[in-house]
């Protein structure tokens, strides 16, 4: 699907949140906002729910301590049962280690994969020609023209008031 998109570039992140909750107050359809850094506020200017990946990581942290005093319990006392010095063969507090990590190795896995998944961040996907700044030290905002609510005039006027240092137009597939 070809869209009309206005691109603002901004080289402070106070301006654009500032531009951001002003298109979101006067309904401007806002496409994309692109950062360098994460910016604090920016979700709830956007009006972005919180994310799910906590459930995520806790769902896999649960899946792998599980595994891992399962995985221990069946080698110590079900498979290969060892006496050694009259020590319980179902010792729970020694097995409390290795459940642990890997309780952090299938949360920070499960975590990271939910991430790129659900992001669609890839280390081969290309960056737009024309955003190539904003991995490095400049934010863009771009907004969406879906009708003609709102003429072009508006769009740009609305970015140089709030500090945009350079403005383009595209009309063309994204993503």
């Amino acid at each position: 699907m070809t869209q009309h998109l206005h691109i603002g570039y901004f080289e402070d992140s106070r301006d654009l949140l500032d531009a951001a909750a002003e298109c979101r107050q006067r309904s401007i359809p806002i496409f994309d906002v692109i950062s360098p850094f994460p910016i604090h506020g920016l979700d709830e200017v956007l009006g972005i729910r919180p994310s799910r990946l906590p459930w995520v990581t806790l769902a896999a942290g649960i899946l792998g301590v599980s595994l891992g005093f399962y995985l221990e319990y069946w080698t110590a006392a079900v498979n290969w049962p060892l006496n050694v010095g009259g020590k319980p063969l179902d010792s729970f507090p020694a097995f409390v280690p290795v459940a642990f990590e890997l309780t952090i190795l299938f949360a920070g896995l499960a975590t990271a994969a939910a991430l790129l998944l659900r992001s669609g961040i890839w280390p081969w996907r290309r960056i737009p020609s024309g955003l190539e700044r904003t991995t490095d030290d400049q934010h863009a905002l771009i907004l969406a023209q879906s009708d003609a609510a709102f003429p072009d005039e508006v769009y740009a006027e609305v970015l140089l008031r709030h500090g945009a240092v350079h403005l383009t137009e595209r009309r063309e597939d994204w993503k």
